[in-house]
């Protein structure tokens, strides 16, 4: 993808390089963490399970970035200026130093570094918090580096993420190639919500990936790298964006479905686990012995650094240009301090923290990437989109509450409401509702 491209089109090696870069966009090696674990609860009820995450973690992420294409990258134009900010930093928030950075450093801890401890779960006493001593000490560093390698973005992180993704995919390949070939064991019991809906439970399941939410951002800054490769027409843009999200939807579908399986066929080597990363990291010793877990450590680690680089420079770009009167780096040492606290949570903590958030926030992504598709067929698309979303957020805000413990049964007449989805049918009501919403001009007519 070096060389500009004439008449806006692009080679099919160069078609190819902006596929990969979208998958290595999408496939933050926290997204490793949650189908072993999955796979290993679901059991026998895998099959229904895999496909309700496959649906939130690559059908709808690829939604989001052709719907971010249809709409040549303002997908949420049809917003008010502060409903359309809003929605932005939450997301920015969600995949920046709320939730996603932190985990890169908790993945990276759990995969890079836990395994190679005597004594990890060694405690500390700061203050009134008791923290983990290895934890901290690792979350911390990783933080700092990250912060530098933010502060001073150079082409290191270029020349890591050539040589990073090749070697990344040539080891989910052998590892995919070795659950499928030499499962540990046969498949389990499943347990948990996934002995009664296996499927719903695999779509809320597919939420912690935040892909859908990524998406809106990724689409708008694959436009922005196609437009400095010379692809200019909105037409152009949108056909290469599709097949790169074409590409990176088969990629993760491809790991997803391997890492469901390897959880799914563990056996006592996950017994015990509190997340996938500590099922990835037993299998692979397993399997492969100290060189396939030092292998695993040293892509995973670098990995997570650069994706955690690539959220922090994200979040503090948007928040500059929000904000210009705060500099970039004062954005970057503020929001890397906020990442390594945030971390110290822990990774099963963390992950359990953001379910409610993004129980409420995703029904208003999910609303946004449909109807983005409809636009066209409203008389009132800036009504249509502001009524549907609003409808999304509400119910969302109760399916969050839900999440979160608190008492929703006031609820309970909704359909799949006990299944932490009681926003679809209303959404989709709101949003069958406003193709038959005249415009403004006939309704002057009539009256």
């Amino acid at each position: 993808m070096g060389r500009l491209v004439q008449n806006n089109n692009m080679s099919i090696g160069d078609t190819l390089g902006l596929g990969f870069m979208t998958f290595a966009f999408f496939l933050g090696a926290g997204n490793l963490i949650f189908p072993p674990f999955a796979g290993m609860l679901a059991g026998e009820n895998m099959t229904l399970a895999m496909i309700g995450f496959l649906v939130t973690a690559v059908g709808l992420p690829l939604a989001g970035l052709i719907a971010v294409a249809k709409a040549n990258g303002k997908v949420m134009a049809m917003l008010p200026a502060f409903a359309a900010t809003a929605l932005a930093v939450s997301i920015y928030i969600i995949i920046g130093p709320a939730f996603a950075a932190p985990r890169t450093g908790l993945v990276a801890f759990e995969i890079g570094a836990r395994p190679f401890l005597d004594n990890a779960d060694a405690m500390i006493q700061l203050g009134a918090l008791t923290l983990n001593k290895a934890q901290l000490l690792y979350t911390v560093a990783f933080f700092v580096i990250a912060m530098v390698l933010s502060l001073y973005p150079g082409k290191l992180l270029d020349s890591v993420g050539k040589v990073l993704t090749p070697i990344l995919i040539f080891l989910l390949v052998g590892l995919a190639v070795s659950v499928i070939a030499t499962p540990s064991a046969a498949i389990g019991a499943a347990t948990g919500d996934y002995i009664d809906s296996p499927l719903s439970k695999g779509i809320l399941e597919g939420y912690n990936t935040m892909d859908t939410l990524a998406s809106v951002i990724f689409g708008m800054l694959i436009i922005d790298i196609l437009r400095k490769k010379g692809v200019t027409e909105s037409k152009a843009q949108t056909r290469y964006l599709v097949r790169a999200a074409i590409i990176a939807a088969s990629g993760l579908a491809f790991v997803y479905i391997s890492l469901f399986y390897l959880g799914a066929t563990a056996g006592d080597i996950a017994k015990g686990a509190e997340n996938g990363g500590q099922i990835l990291t037993n299998y692979v010793t397993h399997e492969f012995g100290t060189m396939g877990t030092v292998l695993l450590a040293a892509v995973v680690s670098i990995a997570c650094l650069t994706t955690a680089v690539g959220l922090i420079t994200a979040c503090s770009e948007y928040f500059n240009e929000l904000m210009p009167k705060v500099s970039y780096k004062a954005f970057v040492i503020f929001f890397s301090v906020v990442c390594a606290t945030v971390a110290n949570v822990g990774l099963t903590q963390l992950i359990n923290i953001s379910i409610p958030v993004l129980m409420t926030i995703y029904p208003v992504a999910i609303a946004l990437v449909a109807i983005t598709f409809l636009t066209e067929r409203f008389a009132r698309p800036e009504f249509s989109h502001r009524l549907v979303l609003s409808v999304a957020l509400f119910f969302g805000i109760f399916d969050g509450l839900k999440a979160a413990g608190m008492n929703t049964d006031f609820l309970s007449f909704m359909p799949l409401h006990s299944e932490g989805m009681a926003w679809l049918l209303p959404v989709g009501i709101a949003m069958v509702a406003c193709l038959f919403v005249p415009a403004k001009n006939a309704t002057a007519a009539t009256s």
